[in-house]
């Protein structure tokens, strides 16, 4: 064989090997990006199931939580005081009957307390307005432990 055979040939190897260490440190850069977020939702998590049961709640499926709501809150923290949140949070503290059977409930304090606890944990920056909210509403205390 010539000796530049052998180089051409040596050149695809050296080059199939820089593009598989590439890719290789590519896919270690997501998966260590993916499990730090991994991390940091079952630690806000954790977080929230301490206050939970600190509340007198019982403890929650922490791997459920961390996957419902991730790192930021999920769908709690897009603006949970618009409008639109607020109405369909109020419909839900209702009697549960359908069209015009349903009438709105006095809520216990401890169920709102337990949404400022997820807002407490994933956006504290909206906590603020969201314990106005809370606060206007008629509550007692109706759950029986």
């Amino acid at each position: 064989m010539s000796p530049t055979l052998m180089r051409s040939q040596h050149r695809w190897i050296y080059i199939g090997a820089i593009v598989v260490l590439v890719a290789m440190m590519i896919i270690g850069l997501f998966t260590y990006t993916q499990q730090r977020a991994t991390n940091e939702a079952h630690r806000k998590a954790n977080q929230l199931n301490d206050a939970l049961v600190a509340q007198g709640f019982p403890p929650q499926n922490v791997e459920n939580l961390a996957l419902t709501l991730g790192t930021g809150g999920g769908t709690v923290c897009d603006d949970p005081n618009s409008a639109l949140k607020r109405a369909l949070w109020l419909v839900q503290l209702s009697n549960g009957a359908g069209g015009p059977g349903q009438r709105p409930i006095i809520a216990d304090q401890r169920i709102l307390e337990a949404g400022a606890e997820v807002i407490k944990v994933y956006c504290p920056d909206r906590l603020d307005d969201y314990q106005k909210k809370i606060n206007s509403l008629k509550t007692a205390d109706v759950i029986n432990d």
